[in-house]
């Protein structure tokens, strides 16, 4: 089928970073699942644009992860920065570490929060629409089969939830946030919070 005449709400660039998202993770799926990794970056990209993501910021989201979890990470790096060089800078913000042997989670994540404190509004948006996809998640998982979720994990349940709620803490502080995003992964964290506490192993 024909693309409709020009102006579209959207560039080619977009739909190219989907291609690059779907190649850099191919191989990926959701912890213990068998959802192909590409929903989750879909799922950012969703949000991103929701809460008024530029064309730019968009494909971040769908690429946020690609330094962080693809191989060989200079590969990965140079194709993020191909797509164009206001994409790698948000998604080189949004990255925590680039090494596949991973540093200690809590110096790793209390580098990256002090890190993200003094991010601007761009890298804020695009990390901050990462974490309501995975935090709904977890919820919906909650649900579904109960403390066993967190059996999916390396942290223990409390360090997972301590991690979440870290972050909206972090978020909430910095001047470059999107509000209205924040108070969404705030009111996700505290249903998940709740959840945690209710629900046993099945």
């Amino acid at each position: 089928m024909p693309l409709p005449p020009e102006p579209w709400v959207y560039a080619d660039q977009l739909i190219r970073a989907m291609a690059v998202a779907a190649q850099i993770h191919a191989a990926q799926v959701r912890k213990d699942t068998t959802i192909p990794y590409l929903s989750h970056l879909l799922g950012a990209c969703s949000i991103a644009m929701e809460y008024g993501a530029t064309e730019d910021e968009a494909i971040a989201a769908l690429l946020h992860d690609a330094i962080e979890d693809g191989e060989p990470v200079e590969a990965a790096r140079a194709t993020v920065r191909s797509v164009g060089p206001d994409v790698g800078r948000i998604v080189e913000g949004c990255t925590d570490s680039d090494t596949h042997q991973k540093p200690p989670w809590r110096p790793r994540k209390v580098a990256y929060l002090a890190r993200l404190a003094s991010e601007d509004r761009s890298v804020l948006l695009v990390s901050a629409s990462d974490k309501p996809h995975n935090a709904r998640s977890i919820v919906r998982d909650l649900r579904d089969v109960g403390a066993a979720v967190w059996d999916r994990f390396s942290l223990p349940k409390e360090d997972s939830l301590m991690s979440y709620r870290t972050l909206v803490a972090t978020y909430q502080k910095s001047p470059n946030r999107n509000p209205a995003l924040i108070d969404e992964l705030d009111r996700t964290v505290t249903e998940m919070e709740a959840l945690a506490r209710s629900v046993v192993k099945r």
